[in-house]
């Protein structure tokens, strides 16, 4: 199986090529299109800044790209937050694949702690992403942004307010939280992902 991950500005891919390592598939990390078309699947990782990753995706058509793929594509995190269509952060227009937008958590006077940093139970489990995973699982999250709990939440968590930690429409998948940090629970999403 061909395996791309989405190369951007973005934080975090090295650390998702390990994670796949570790459950024996081996990917390339790419920003050529006709790599990313060719791939069985397609990761879109990243830790970051969302309008600055989008502003380097279209200076280099990958938003394009990335819409118009039709094999399974798992958005991580940031990666996940630009499927939607618009944030909060800097005001940014994003892919539009999901129809949800990304807002700042607002602690409403509580003492709650932004970014959030830790793990956190995901609840409300669908789909074949989840296959074989307990509701209520601990995942390992790092976010000051999230979406709501629309149409193609998959999977929620609460803090502060409940959230999508997970989403779904047609081929596309994306997690709020990091599988590649969430030990065996992240490593079974992996699997599924790659099993769709």
């Amino acid at each position: 199986m061909d395996i791309a991950i989405i190369k951007y500005n973005a934080g975090n891919i090295r650390s998702v090529q390990y994670a796949l390592e570790r459950i024996g598939a081996s990917a390339v990390v790419t920003d050529d299109e006709a790599e990313i078309r060719r791939a069985d699947r397609v990761i879109f990782p990243g830790v970051g800044e969302a309008s600055g990753a989008m502003r380097y995706l279209k200076d280099r058509k990958l938003d394009r790209v990335i819409q118009s793929l039709t094999q399974p594509v798992l958005g991580i995190c940031l990666g996940m937050q630009l499927m939607c269509r618009h944030s909060e952060e800097h005001d940014t227009e994003c892919l539009g694949i999901f129809d949800e937008d990304v807002r700042r958590f607002d602690p409403q006077g509580q003492p709650f702690k932004i970014p959030q940093i830790g793990w956190n139970r995901i609840s409300d489990l669908k789909g074949p992403l989840f296959r074989n995973v307990e509701d209520g699982s601990f995942c390992y999250f790092v976010h000051s942004y999230h979406a709501s709990t629309g149409e193609h939440a998959i999977a929620t968590t609460n803090y502060i307010l409940p959230y999508s930690a997970a989403l779904q429409k047609d081929n596309f998948f994306g997690v709020q939280f990091h599988p590649e940090k969430s030990a065996t629970i992240g490593e079974q999403i992996l699997k599924n992902f790659l099993e769709y």
